[in-house]
């Protein structure tokens, strides 16, 4: 069965067991997630169902958060209106959640460079307020860059070979020497690159897979500005946000580097035939390397 077994059969079965009202909608297989398979219920709801090992944890996060979060956020992000509990038909809690329209990031251009980088600058001053100390802690976002040197030095080799790798290792090398991030701890996205946002109009218009919602450095998101942006956007966005510190700029542009080099290489693992590549991520991936590196 394809899919790891959740194709539609599968799904509408467990929504005429646990939501039947829901059952007899619409449903569209969308392409799957890192983490989740996602089905289009109806043209305004998704059917989200895990498919990796630790999908099921960070499912029971966007869960528990996202109410709270999204009627803060200006930009629509998916938010969960029903719960998939296990049982027989299917293991694993899964969700039924808003449906944000819009073109994915990695398949469609920003060409309206200001109103994108408001709206992105809007929708992280309204994520980035203090956390609770219940929040989800990740190991990989929001901590101190230093403890992901192995990582980086892991994935770097995707570019090891390229006329650019001594300039992204400077970039690399200031942004674990800037000042770490002291103050309380603030919601985050923790995953804002191309195929995590929708594009609608030329613009930024919905944030989507909150799989690595977290708490900490809202460093880790400001990467955002080179991940998602158009050259020279940067500045716009940094501006609009205006509570960011040189040393917090510093860390970003790291972090960018960071999920530029990890893009590069799950691009560069479909052109292989690995298991886990994805076509469009190698080209947003230097995209968004070229930008950190032509940034102030």
């Amino acid at each position: 069965m394809a899919n790891g077994g959740i194709d539609e059969t599968r799904v509408r079965s467990l929504l005429r067991e646990q939501h039947p009202d829901l059952a007899g909608l619409g449903l569209r297989r969308v392409a799957a997630g890192w983490d989740n398979q996602l089905w289009c219920l109806g043209g305004e709801l998704a059917v989200r169902l895990p498919r990796t090992p630790r999908a099921p944890s960070l499912l029971r996060n966007e869960q528990q958060w996202l109410p709270a979060l999204a009627p803060r956020l200006p930009l629509p992000v998916p938010t969960p209106v029903r719960i998939g509990e296990p049982s027989a038909r299917f293991p694993k809690p899964w969700t039924v959640m808003t449906w944000v329209p819009g073109e994915p990031g990695d398949r469609a251009s920003i060409s309206r460079d200001d109103h994108a980088a408001d709206n992105l600058a809007a929708f992280l001053r309204a994520l980035h307020r203090n956390a609770p100390s219940e929040a989800p802690a990740n190991p990989n976002r929001g901590v101190s860059l230093g403890t992901l040197t192995p990582e980086f030095d892991r994935k770097f080799h995707a570019i090891a070979s390229d006329g650019l790798a001594s300039d992204v290792r400077v970039v690399w090398d200031a942004a674990i020497a800037a000042p770490e991030w002291e103050s309380p701890p603030v919601w985050l996205h923790g995953d804002l690159h191309p195929a995590n946002v929708v594009i609608s109009d030329g613009t930024l218009s919905g944030v989507i897979d909150f799989d690595e919602l977290c708490a900490g450095d809202p460093a880790t998101d400001l990467a955002a500005a080179w991940l998602l942006l158009p050259a020279g956007a940067a500045a716009r966005f940094l501006d609009a946000y205006a509570t960011a510190d040189e040393a917090m700029i510093q860390r970003a542009r790291g972090w960018a580097a960071l999920r530029a080099v990890s893009l590069i290489g799950i691009g560069q693992a479909w052109e292989r035939g690995l298991p886990g590549g994805r076509p469009t991520w190698e080209l947003a991936g230097r995209t968004a390397l070229d930008r950190v590196l032509t940034s102030n």
